[in-house]
């Protein structure tokens, strides 16, 4: 049952209902997306996509990648135990880790480079020119393979006339953004473009004991850009760097730890070290819990129009250290501190040919090379509770090799066929494993390594069809494949090095995108069914010396199956209303589980069935916006307001106490403009919404759940041109 809030928040898409009666209107623009390598119009993509453009971007206060989950359908992001490494799910397909070696089901790409490990996303969005989330199995057309979906970040191009722009805010807790650029040109066929952003302050979090306040930011990053056109050539380099020096966000106990009571407060918490770890770390036994990331990379984008083809390559690295403190039993016992110390580097190559010009057969076909390089080590302070500190290091590389092809064949005007083959070939090797203690009390394994390969063929056969060139109608099955790995976290025996399969995901789907009204009006929706193989948990298995220790495994069989709708509606002139609903639901097919409990009572394995059990995810989400922009003289006005619904979590592994209750999120932004600026005020997480990203224990006994932000209110200005 709707709650009285979030019968609110749907009433806030009726604030502008009395203006309805104006009798002024005007068409929804075109929206033109490169989903499938070319460019063309969103609405004649038959791909379930969301787009996002740079201004609902600012607007909504979108910064970073995790936020895009209350802005599109389907899309969740969770900050795992809250700190760096994220755990993207879409359309309910998942993987959670908190290690830094595994893939996502979920690529994230940026400029269409992908970012392999999720860590690395975790930097600065700015000067972008558009996001496109596309659901369902991707790699027919990607350099990446994927079950889940794609992020598609596409950053603003360099200009041929001279424009600059800047836009920065001010909020509650002393959060302060800005970014801006220049770009233009420097010669003939030359343009450059640089930008930059920063974020500070903005910690709402403080010591329970204390009162010293925690979760300030310090980031930043920048870009620049040369573009290059001489004819037939187009050639764009681009390099990147950025830092996060920022203060972590902190934990809170939902539940006693000793002589600690359950916190009443989501902003209170608590850090400390054993004099130990802080002295083989180099830090002090009561430093904040802290990131000290750096990433800086770049790539060469390279087309040459062939007249009926188009050749591109794309060649990137990337470079990515991750130094980062937390403290996972959110108090000043020396319980559970964890350190990660990663280095990364990536390189990969692109080429594609492309048909392009007028006729009835579309074709691509492409190879795609990566070279994966990391580093890493986690260091845990068990100190006070279990009498020493863990850890762990090792190395790990992976190869990708890949070709992929597609065609498209317009049968009729109306009705076009689609196929598409991807062949990948991956190798992963893990080297020079190592889990120790300090002190030495004889558990661990020293030297271990593990190797895991595969050959994979996917595919994707499609057809669209064109009810009128308003209405479209389009089906589709495909095939998709997510690499598989080794569980990297405080391994204890040889049998927890044992590498897990890829998944395979099988997805048919059905969809329709309408523009009605005359072109006020854009309604679509898909409905889709996933039969998964090997898909990937994270579980347990049970050693007769230390009992159950944590691995993930593959389920052989289960599925998924949902619809989502998404909804643009312009009903009079400067008014604008966007609706997005999900709904899905998993469940175990095939899947024999370790029994903890039992097992640990009987001291041997013991298997329990979850045949038939839900996979615990999110089964509604709902997402919408409505904006009016209102003359004022010679000023414009504009009232914005956007809100969304997350569903209840239940992660039936883990059991009910660690359940993340639904919740509600409302933002509204008031705007005053005129030709190049503007000023306004926000507001965001309007009603001030209690809520929880992510519950779970790092060690038996201590319940930590990660915090939702809590009402923040601010001014922002904005100058361009």
């Amino acid at each position: 049952m709707l709650s009285r809030r979030a019968l609110y928040a749907l009433g806030l898409t009726l604030i502008p209902a009395p203006l309805l009666a104006q009798a002024d209107t005007e068409i929804l623009p075109d929206i033109v997306v490169t989903a499938q390598r070319r460019p063309e119009q969103a609405q004649q993509v038959g791909v379930a996509l969301s787009v996002l453009g740079a201004a609902d971007l600012a607007t909504r206060g979108v910064t970073n990648v995790n936020q895009l989950q209350y802005q599109t359908p389907g899309l969740e992001a969770v900050p795992a135990f809250g700190g760096g490494q994220p755990q993207f799910r879409l359309r309910g397909v998942g993987f959670d880790d908190y290690a830094s070696n595994n893939a996502s089901p979920v690529g994230i790409s940026v400029d269409e480079v992908a970012k392999p490990f999720p860590v690395q996303t975790q930097g600065l969005l700015f000067d972008l020119d558009r996001v496109e989330v596309l659901r369902g199995p991707q790699g027919t057309l990607y350099g990446r393979n994927t079950t889940g979906g794609a992020i598609n970040f596409l950053t603003a191009r360099p200009t041929s006339r001279l424009s600059a722009g800047i836009d920065a805010e001010y909020g509650s807790f002393g959060l302060f953004r800005a970014e801006g650029h220049i770009s233009g040109p420097i010669g003939e066929g030359m343009s450059v473009r640089v930008a930059a952003a920063t974020e500070q302050g903005g910690g709402f979090q403080h010591d329970r004991d204390n009162g010293r306040e925690l979760g300030d930011a310090d980031r930043w990053g920048a870009r620049g850009q040369l573009a290059y056109n001489a004819g037939p050539v187009d050639l764009l380099v681009e390099g990147h760097y950025g830092r996060d020096r920022s203060e972590a966000t902190g934990l809170y106990l939902f539940d006693p730890l000793g002589s600690i009571p359950a916190d009443t407060s989501r902003r209170r918490t608590g850090w400390g070290a054993s004099s130990q770890y802080a002295a083989l770390l180099g830090f002090d036994p009561d430093t904040k819990p802290f990131r000290n990331n750096k990433t800086a990379g770049g790539h060469a984008t390279l087309s040459i129009d062939l007249g009926s083809a188009k050749l591109t390559s794309i060649t990137a690295y990337e470079h990515f250290d991750r130094r980062e403190y937390n403290d996972w039993d959110a108090s000043a016992l020396a319980y559970a501190g964890t350190y990660f110390g990663s280095r990364a580097n990536v390189f990969s190559q692109e080429v594609r040919l492309a048909s392009q010009g007028p006729g009835a057969l579309r074709w691509i076909v492409g190879g795609y090379y990566s070279n994966e390089k990391l580093h890493d080590h986690f260091d845990s302070d068990f100190v006070q509770s279990l009498g020493f500190i863990a850890l762990t290091s090792y190395r790990q590389r992976a190869h990708t090799f890949a070709g992929f092809g597609q065609l498209d064949y317009d049968v009729t005007s109306r009705l076009t066929l689609t196929g598409g083959l991807r062949l990948e070939r991956e190798a992963r090797h893990l080297r020079d494993f190592d889990t120790t203690t300090s002190p030495i009390v004889g558990i661990g394994v020293p030297a271990g390594s593990a190797d895991q390969s595969y050959t994979e063929l996917s595919g994707k056969l499609a057809a669209n069809y064109h009810l009128s060139s308003a209405n479209l109608i389009y089906a589709s099955a495909s095939r998709g494949v997510k690499s598989g790995g080794f569980t990297a976290y405080n391994t204890l025996t040889e049998d927890q090095l044992a590498p897990f399969k890829p998944e395979v995901l099988y997805a048919y789907e059905i969809g329709t995108k309408n523009e009605l009204a005359g072109r006020k009006l854009r309604l679509n929706g898909a409905a889709f069914y996933y039969d998964y193989r090997r898909q990937q948990v994270q579980s347990a298995i049970y050693d007769a010396v230390y009992g159950a220790v944590g691995k993930i495994v593959n389920a052989p069989r289960s599925h998924i199956y949902g619809a989502e709708g998404e909804l643009t509606w312009a009903p009079v002139a400067g008014l604008e209303i966007t609706q997005g609903l999900a709904w899905r639901k998993g469940k175990y097919d095939r899947f024999d589980d370790l029994d903890i409990a039992a097992s640990t009572a009987a001291g041997h394995t013991v298997a329990v069935s979850r045949a038939g059990q839900d996979q615990g995810f999110p089964h509604w989400s709902y997402n919408g916006s409505a904006s009016y922009r209102l003359p004022v003289g010679g000023y414009a006005l504009t009232a914005q307001t956007d809100y969304s619904y997350r569903g209840t979590l239940d992660p039936v592994l883990l059991g009910p106490n660690f359940k993340v209750h639904d919740y509600w999120l409302v933002n509204a932004t008031l705007t005053l403009g005129a030709g190049p600026w503007s000023v306004g005020l926000y507001a965001r997480n309007l009603l001030n919404q209690h809520y929880d990203l992510t519950r779970n224990f790092f060690l038996g006994g201590i319940d930590i759940a990660s915090p939702g932000r809590p009402r923040s209110v601010g001014v922002r200005g904005k100058y361009s041109f």
